[in-house]
């Protein structure tokens, strides 16, 4: 397959093949399709993966996210050839290459964080480097029984910089060190007692049990989940006072919405909610 370059914008023909997006009760879901490659994350894959994330982010009908992968792997973490390609292209490394790759996966990162609906990874197959940090940057996980995760970089001379500041965030300070420091994979047993991810299936069960948590969770108004998906990371970045302020003020706006009283009207009256998502 031969990429598209990596300019945001309208999705062409090609990027859309890069991630395919499925829709189905209020659930888009947004496939990794470079199996061949173990969706490494080219900067045309990420470029198509962030045009994808904004056209769901401005559709009504979209409740809930699901970024899965085809192949045997979730995501390889960056596209080791592009990279050895920039570093010898020259007579020197491509550093503005380098700066922008970077920033450009920074970016798509903070738009699944920034995206007002909520993000479950579905993961398959290894999870490694940036693909690591993919998961960590969704707002829950869902992972085959025999998935791993890694950061690996510091076996290739490349410590986990970017994908650290997502997978430090989400599981403990030493759990994340020897990740980084070992390179060494964990078990999804493992990231689930980390933290990492939500929830184990067996591998011929991950994509119902991802869709399982996708339906429960598009079930709710989509004011109240995306409000809260905000004020959840944004309290994140306060000491207590100010968050408990912060959040005291959403509640307050929260309450005068038509959906909480949508809310409190059926509990009351013992009937399910008829959600005008305002």
């Amino acid at each position: 397959m031969n990429e598209p370059s990596y300019q945001t914008g309208n999705a062409t023909a090609v990027s859309k093949q890069l991630v395919l997006r499925e829709d189905a009760d209020g659930i888009a879901t947004l496939t990794l399709n470079r199996p061949k490659q173990r969706n490494a994350l080219s900067r045309a894959l990420m470029a198509a993966l962030h045009e994808r994330l904004d056209a769901v982010g401005q559709d009504p009908a979209i409740k809930v996210v699901i970024i899965a992968a085809n192949g045997p792997a979730f995501c390889a973490g960056h596209d080791l050839k592009e990279i050895r390609a920039a570093r010898s292209g020259g007579d020197k490394p491509d550093e503005a290459f380098f700066r922008a790759l970077f920033e450009q996966c920074s970016q798509l990162m903070l738009a699944i964080q920034n995206l007002r609906q909520p993000v479950i990874a579905r993961v398959e197959g290894m999870a490694t480097a940036a693909g690591c940090q993919l998961v960590a940057s969704c707002d829950l996980a869902v992972a085959g029984r025999s998935t791993h995760f890694a950061t690996p970089g510091v076996n290739i001379g490349l410590f986990c910089s970017t994908p650290m500041v997502a997978v430090s965030r989400v599981i403990p300070r030493k759990q994340t060190m020897e990740m980084l420091l070992t390179g060494d994979p964990i078990t999804a047993e493992t990231a689930l007692a980390y933290g990492l991810i939500n929830r184990i299936a067996d591998d011929a069960d991950v994509a119902a049990e991802a869709m399982a948590l996708a339906r429960k969770i598009a079930d709710k108004s989509p004011y109240v989940l995306a409000i809260g998906k905000q004020a959840f990371y944004e309290q994140l970045e306060h000491g207590v006072v100010e968050a408990y302020a912060y959040t005291a003020e959403v509640m307050t706006r929260n309450m005068l919405a038509r959906d909480a009283e949508e809310g409190i009207g059926a509990f009351v009256e013992k009937r399910p909610p008829v959600w005008q998502g305002q």
